[in-house]
């Protein structure tokens, strides 16, 4: 495949982990943090089939800017309703080396979504059937297939890969060249399951390196921009033509682009009114790619991760809480168990020389004269 051809799919195809431009909207979390109170813990819950309320990190402060103090008065709230803060960190985080170059992709990419792609991707989703657009996702879909056969059998998950073999016989014949899921339904219950190279790699411990926002694909991360790349190109490469055209290119990556910013208007919506949209957008990326990959995992693995995740949490805040309580200054590193601890300087007093007793001066005797 070309060079060119090979660009214009990668702009052009969402990855299978975002929704391309901006995504979706961070998830709210309905575990009380490590270290909450008993109050924290017993809050009330949102009913079910709320709308979440996203609260992103407010935009970090100007370089040398003063810390805000906020009163206890001002900070109470006064309805007696819970406040869910989120506190941003000063400077780029450490997943976000590169925060002010995708600060500024990202409100580009936000300022031709608001006046192109948002209104074209809304008049697709109220003049197109549902039904339509279901039947497009379905084909997209059905292409992806063999991707996700190739990562199974990468991840040594054999019953997987030939189930996803037999979704892909069936969709394709019975489902008119997967414009209908047949393979999710009875009798064959094979529900469709995302994969790729990231989540290859991921899966065996590489990380995803530093988060990124770039125009077209929207949120990812090195990890995950290496193995689109090589995604897209396993199809054109083994099956060859009109796979290895723009003829497929564009209609297949357009298609599957406009799809899912349909899809995920009213959630772009929040997430813009939030605010720190971008913060909160990167932190649910992060996020959700790192579920993903640990849904790959045996139910042990994911339960002795998210026990160590928990655990290294609890440290950090616990670390964080001591410094901030010594004024900033980093906290008394403790000796390792069964080290010999250092003996305690021991005051000893001066050795002092006894006064010899008087002695008695005989009678007669010249006495010395006293200086003054």
């Amino acid at each position: 495949m070309s060079a060119s051809l090979l660009a214009i799919t990668l702009m052009m195809a969402p990855g299978q982990a975002n929704s391309g431009l901006g995504g979706p909207p961070p998830v709210l979390l309905t575990t009380p943090p490590p270290g909450a109170s008993p109050e924290q813990a017993a809050a009330p819950k949102m009913p079910a089939g709320a709308p979440p309320q996203i609260i992103a990190p407010a935009a970090p402060p100007a370089a040398g800017a003063p810390p805000q103090i906020v009163p206890p008065d001002a900070a109470a709230p006064s309805d007696g309703q819970n406040v869910i803060t989120v506190s941003g960190e000063r400077g780029a985080p450490r997943s976000d080396p590169a925060q002010a170059v995708n600060q500024v992709s990202y409100e580009a990419v936000q300022a031709v979504d608001k006046a192109i792609i948002g209104p074209v991707a809304r008049e697709y989703k109220e003049s197109v059937p549902k039904k339509v657009r279901k039947s497009v996702r379905n084909v997209i879909n059905n292409l992806d297939e063999p991707i996700v056969f190739v990562n199974f059998l990468l991840q040594f998950k054999i019953g997987k890969a030939l189930e996803t073999v037999a979704r892909f016989g069936i969709n394709s014949t019975l489902g008119i060249a997967g414009l209908i899921d047949v393979a999710k339904k009875k009798p064959f219950h094979l529900p469709r399951r995302s994969n790729g190279l990231a989540d290859t790699l991921g899966y065996y411990g590489v990380g995803p390196g530093p988060y990124l926002f770039l125009p077209l694909i929207g949120s990812t991360t090195v990890r995950d921009v290496f193995g689109r790349v090589i995604d897209l190109s396993l199809v054109p490469l083994v099956a060859g033509k009109p796979f290895n055209t723009p003829y497929y290119a564009l209609p297949k990556g357009g298609l599957s682009a406009l799809d899912e910013r349909a899809e995920f208007d009213d959630e772009l919506k929040e997430i813009r009114e939030s605010g720190n949209p971008y913060a909160a957008q990167r932190t649910y990326y992060l996020n959700k790619r790192k579920a993903e990959i640990l849904a790959l995992h045996s139910e042990e693995y994911r339960i002795r991760k998210m026990a160590e995740e928990a655990a290294r949490e609890t440290a950090d805040a616990a670390a964080a809480k001591s410094s901030e309580s010594r004024g900033g200054e980093p906290a008394p590193v403790a000796a390792p168990v069964g080290a010999p601890q250092a003996a305690e300087p021991q005051t000893v007093p001066a050795q002092t020389q006894p006064t010899p007793p008087a002695q008695p001066v005989p009678q007669g005797a010249p006495t010395a004269p006293v200086q003054p």
